[in-house]
């Protein structure tokens, strides 16, 4: 095969769709399968079926090279490659479904049966380890059709930020190739190579390597992150400190780097917890130990509690909070496991009103129905109505507000800054600021009760 080949695209979700996206973008002809008719509606009409920054712009300027169908076996006999970026939902063990996967797979074997020509199929969906070996090639293979002969199969995850999709698939730090052969690993290199604006490394292994190194990377980058939101609250309790002076100068050493060192509140979103729950549920189901990944995440999900024990420290009997960010970064819808979120909902939990406002998030779009909140339609209806405002999630909109709007004269409001993004309001007679991971009066004279975050004996299952 030369030149551009034609993609498939199985999937065309928060990451799905900014793919179909981008590789239009690239010159590439693209056939997106999605049975949501909404999104297939969307693409066809120019939207971005999904919120991502620069995803409307990149389809209002390349969606002529995309189109769309609920149609799997045409996609995949009209195209040379296939991508299968399906959802992979968490079970209760910890581990992933391949529900979606599998039900992608059947019609792209039975395409390629009845095309008969060399196709080149990738697995972009998170998997667990043993899922490509034991589950996917061989759901694939059957009769005459076989991988490294008649078709190649790579699993190629991708290491992508939500609110940056597009900018990290077209420049990557690392290219993952998990190849049935070298055949289909070279194919799909070469692939990459066209689509990147940089020029990454790429790394070719097997299928259970690849699985284990997209786990591990995800579960390595929790731990950084804890261990930075340890070193904040370490600074609070000492008066004087500050997390930003030490984390800046922690980042200077090359052996740890600067990214994900920003201490704060804890890690969210849909691929960080879960990762690092799947890699402790493999590391359980094969006897191997895998007590970081497990401390990780306990103290991930403890520091919810803790904010909640700050928050209710400062707010008046009947007083009112005000939550400002429910997405778990800013530049996306995306609520799932976001501090914000999880805040209201333990302050609900023991009693106290709460007021939300996100920028991205309303009661319409479905993001947060079901949650028992109230949302402000405006920030300043949010920071007005409350007496204790938590900035939860450093949307910039947030921090360009003018000090004068955080104010209240009379009975100063308090304003609980995780992010420390706030810093005009230090000083101000009219608000007690109370910045995290500095070991300020505010924060140290009133001993918070402790929370345990050592691991829970084993239990028996």
């Amino acid at each position: 095969m030369t030149g551009k080949m034609k993609i498939s695209l199985f999937g065309l979700g928060k990451l799905g769709a900014p793919l179909a996206a981008c590789f239009a973008a690239k010159g590439f002809r693209v056939i997106g399968v999605d049975p949501d008719t909404q999104k297939l509606r969307a693409i066809q009409e120019r939207r971005a079926p999904v919120y991502e920054p620069g995803l409307q712009e990149m389809l209002d300027k390349y969606g002529d090279g995309i189109t769309v169908t609920q149609d799997g076996l045409e996609a995949v006999r009209q195209t040379d490659v296939t991508f299968v970026v399906v959802p992979t939902p968490s079970e209760s063990n910890g581990g992933f479904s391949l529900q979606f996967v599998v039900q992608a797979c059947g019609q792209i074997k039975q395409a390629m049966q009845a095309k008969g020509s060399y196709h080149l199929v990738v697995i972009t969906s998170t998997v667990m380890p043993g899922a490509m070996d034991n589950v996917i090639q061989p759901c694939l293979q059957g009769g005459t059709m076989h991988a490294g002969k008649d078709f190649g199969l790579c699993y190629g995850p991708e290491f992508i930020a939500l609110g940056s999709a597009i900018h990290d698939f077209l420049n990557p730090d690392l290219l993952l190739i998990g190849e049935s052969d070298a055949r289909a690993g070279q194919l799909l290199a070469s692939i990459y190579q066209q689509i990147c604006d940089n020029e990454p490394a790429v790394a070719h292994m097997s299928f259970v390597n690849a699985e284990l190194v997209k786990l591990a990377v995800n579960t390595y980058v929790t731990t950084k992150i804890s261990f930075a939101n340890m070193l904040a609250r370490i600074c609070e309790k000492q008066p004087g400190a500050d997390v930003d002076v030490v984390t800046a100068a922690l980042g200077l050493d090359k052996r740890i780097g600067g990214k994900y060192i920003k201490g704060a509140i804890s890690y969210g979103g849909p691929c960080f917890p879960r990762d690092n729950l799947a890699l402790t549920a493999l590391a359980r189901q094969i006897g191997a130990p895998a007590d970081i990944a497990a401390a990780t995440d306990q103290f991930n999900r403890g520091q919810i509690q803790w904010l909640a024990q700050i928050t209710c420290q400062h707010t008046p009997p009947g007083g009112l909070v005000g939550v400002l960010g429910l997405t778990y970064k800013p530049y996306t819808d995306v609520v799932e496991e976001s501090p914000g979120l999880l805040l209201v909902r333990e302050l609900m939990q023991q009693g106290v009103s709460v007021l939300a406002y996100d920028p991205a998030v309303n009661m319409n779009s479905g993001q947060v129905q079901g949650e028992m909140m109230q949302l402000a339609a405006t920030l300043n209806e949010c920071i007005d109505k409350a007496d204790v405002i938590v900035l939860a999630t450093p949307w910039h909109g947030f921090g360009e507000l003018s000090s004068e709007a955080y104010a209240r004269p009379g009975r100063p409001r308090v304003v609980i800054d995780c992010w420390r993004v706030l810093g005009k309001l230090k000083g101000r007679a009219d608000v007690v600021y109370v910045p995290l991971g500095i070991g300020l009066p505010a924060i140290t004279d009133q001993p918070l009760p402790l929370v345990d975050y050592r691991l829970p004996v084993a239990q028996k299952e």
